[in-house]
Order: C-alpha cells, then structure tokens, then sequence
C-alpha cells in the first residue's frame, strides 16, 4: 500500500510541478509585453492579467510545495492539503488561457525589432 501512494504522490508531484512551470512560463511572459499590446489585442489589461497569474503561480506553488512535502514524508499518512484541488485547476485554467489565447494575441506587439522602441502599433 506504500508502494502504491509513492508512486501516486511521485505522479501528483510530477503535475503540480508542470502546474508551477506553466504559471511562472505565463507571468514571466505577461510581464515582458509592453501595457498597450493588450489593448491593441483586444484582450483584459495588463494589470488584471498580471494579478491572476500572480495567484495562478501562487495556488500551483502551493500545489507542489504539498506534494513535494507528502513524498519526501513516506510512509505518513497525511492530508496532502491543496495539492491538485480546486485551486490548482483554476491555476492550470488561467495559465493555459494565457499562452493559448492570449499570448499568440500579443506576439510580435513588444520587444525591439524593425518596428521601433514602441512596437508595431
């Protein structure tokens, strides 16, 4: 029965930390666009962007941490705590709204290239 919830917790752990990557890939990336190409996307301001990524990272971080501590704790039996719960998926959820949607929106709209220090717009 050890054996069993080893290699559960090893495979939540593994998820929780593609959940905590995902986030922290999508608020690195939300903070290198400039503010106006949200605008010019047609997508929620930057600001609020932001600020659910912050909570994205924050929930998954949680997430890992919980099940990074249930396996190195073998053989205890313990509530995992948030884990992949409610708040991981919404985590999960926001983050893959961002680089699906949201990112590919604002490609090319930053950054310095041919277009000048401001962007295309």
């Amino acid at each position: 029965m050890n054996l069993i919830n080893g290699v559960f917790n090893l495979l939540f752990l593994v998820l929780a930390t593609a959940i905590f990557g995902m986030s922290i890939y999508a608020l690195v990336h939300a903070l290198r666009v400039p503010t106006p190409a949200f605008v010019s996307a047609g997508k929620l301001q930057k600001n609020l962007w932001l600020l659910i990524l912050v909570l994205a990272t924050l929930f998954s971080g949680a997430g890992a941490w919980s099940y990074f501590r249930a396996f190195r704790i073998v053989g205890s039996v313990e509530f995992i705590g948030i884990g992949l719960g409610f708040f991981s998926i919404l985590a999960v959820i926001a983050a893959t709204i961002y680089i699906v949607d949201v990112k590919p929106a604002v490609k090319g709209m930053g950054g310095r290239g041919n277009n000048g220090p401001y962007g295309p717009w």
